[in-house]
């Protein structure tokens, strides 16, 4: 019953809604073209028609929507994104393809480091295995199972983790970096956002000079050198905090749920922030009195945070949740410290620039009050270039938090690439690479419609 609901929604009604928008909204010939074109692919996906899809049928899934919207003339911001999205897929096979040949050229095959010795001294079982593991291929073979294992969401085995799928592993570490990061930049954007317009505005004070200084000093200093002064201090003198890992051992040793489903949910609490922010923001945005707008920012995160503690003080896993926490807070301060003098830099020099514009004399001569001027009008312009640098610093938390999770043995993705890297896990590495590429090219879409939003000068 459930197998022929789904082939009616998916075989029937789907195509029937694509179907009927393009006979109402299409009005040339290139619109049933399109239409056909996208059917095509959508059909040979969902009847596995290998004559039909590119390396797998979750790929058809993919531009199979991007094709049917080619074919009609949408608005600005939309357009944009559909032919974004079509970029992303593009540039998506380019670097899984350019990763796949980089290991390709790489020396020898796993099969001399991961087989048992024993194995290779017989010729005959060594040279059947490669055949099995289809390490004699010529290298397009090899190319069309990469991109069909990937489009079909298998990236393969673990060496150093066998017989665990590299698929289960980043599900299992991504959520781990993505807490420490996602939590750590928006503090340290936050923080370096607010003091660098306050600075830029009072320029040449000493509150900018010492600021100035002491960005200069963080944003220069080596990064492993003041993370183990971090340690040594917090950790070893003032003993405030755990050394390195995530988790207390002996706390989680009778524990009745595993750590990964406490991530998860201080994942989704950590979002569920983030959107209770943004929606203060857009309220804000509403509002005429900058007292006003303050009020709904700081009235929103207020009510964030309450219904969070609220919702984790009467949970089973609250105390478990505190402390990984607890783990989480010096890998923070030491991210937070470095993150927000570099976002403060940026938008303090932004600033300078951007109140020698015609328009802040204006808004000065007209009377507006500092305070509006530097926040709606100023702060709002400079705010571009440190929105990018944001968004592209979430995307690069992989390659990024190598030194930090390192330091901190902090088992997520920085840490699980590089020890992928030295074993010469050839699937995990490609795995954690193709991941940030992806990562980074839809982080450029995000900064790209953050853009539309905030400068109304732009538009699609």
């Amino acid at each position: 019953m459930t197998n022929t609901l789904m082939l009616i929604v998916f075989g029937v009604l789907v195509p029937a809604i694509a179907v009927f928008f393009s006979l109402w909204k299409g009005k040339k010939p290139i619109n049933y073209i399109f239409l056909a074109i996208s059917l095509a692919l959508y059909y040979g996906a969902l009847f596995n028609f290998k004559y039909l899809y590119l390396f797998s049928p979750r790929f058809n899934y993919i531009i199979a929507p991007i094709v049917y919207f080619y074919g009609f003339d949408l608005p600005g911001l939309a357009k944009f994104i559909r032919n974004r999205m079509a970029q992303i897929v593009l540039l998506l096979v380019i670097y899984v393809t350019v990763v796949f040949f980089i290991f390709l050229a790489m020396p020898g095959d796993y099969t001399t480091k991961f087989l048992d010795p024993k194995i290779m001294k017989n010729p005959e079982m060594y040279e059947k295995l490669k055949e099995m593991f289809g390490v004699n291929d010529p290298w397009y073979v090899k190319y069309y199972k990469h991109m069909k294992n990937f489009f079909n969401l298998d990236m393969g085995i673990s060496f150093s983790e066998y017989p665990r799928p590299v698929a289960d592993i980043i599900a299992e570490r991504l959520p781990r970096t993505l807490f420490l990061f996602l939590a750590s930049s928006i503090l340290s954007f936050l923080l370096g956002f607010d003091l660098g317009k306050r600075i830029a505005w009072k320029r040449g004070g000493l509150a900018d000079k010492t600021a100035t200084l002491v960005g200069i000093v963080f944003w220069t200093i080596f990064t492993p050198f003041y993370m183990l002064i971090i340690i040594w201090l917090f950790s070893v003198t003032l003993k405030w905090f755990p050394l390195s890992g995530f988790i207390t051992p002996s706390k989680w040793f009778d524990a009745p749920f595993n750590s990964q489903d406490v991530f998860i949910k201080l994942l989704w609490t950590e979002l569920f922030l983030l959107v209770v922010w943004l929606v203060g923001i857009m309220i804000s945005g509403r509002l005429k009195t900058v007292k006003a707008k303050r009020t709904a920012v700081w009235s929103s995160i207020s009510a964030g945070i309450a219904i969070s503690v609220l919702y984790w003080a009467t949970n089973s896993m609250g105390s478990y949740a505190l402390d990984i926490v607890y783990h989480l807070a010096l890998p923070v301060i030491a991210l937070v410290t470095l993150g927000f003098a570099g976002d403060m830099l940026v938008m303090r020099d932004t600033m300078l620039e951007v109140i020698r514009e015609d328009y802040i004399t204006t808004a000065r001569a007209k009377g507006l009050p500092d305070n509006v001027i530097r926040d709606k009008h100023a702060a709002r312009t400079a705010l571009l270039p440190l929105m990018t640098s944001f968004v592209i610093g979430l995307a690069s938390t992989v390659s990024g938090g190598v030194i930090t999770e390192t330091m901190f043995s902090w088992k997520g993705m920085g840490l699980t690439l590089l020890d992928a890297t030295l074993s010469q896990d050839t699937p995990l590495a490609i795995g954690c690479l193709v991941f940030t590429g992806i990562l980074v090219l839809f982080a450029h879409l995000v900064a790209d419609i953050l853009y539309a939003i905030l400068d109304p000068r732009i538009r699609y």
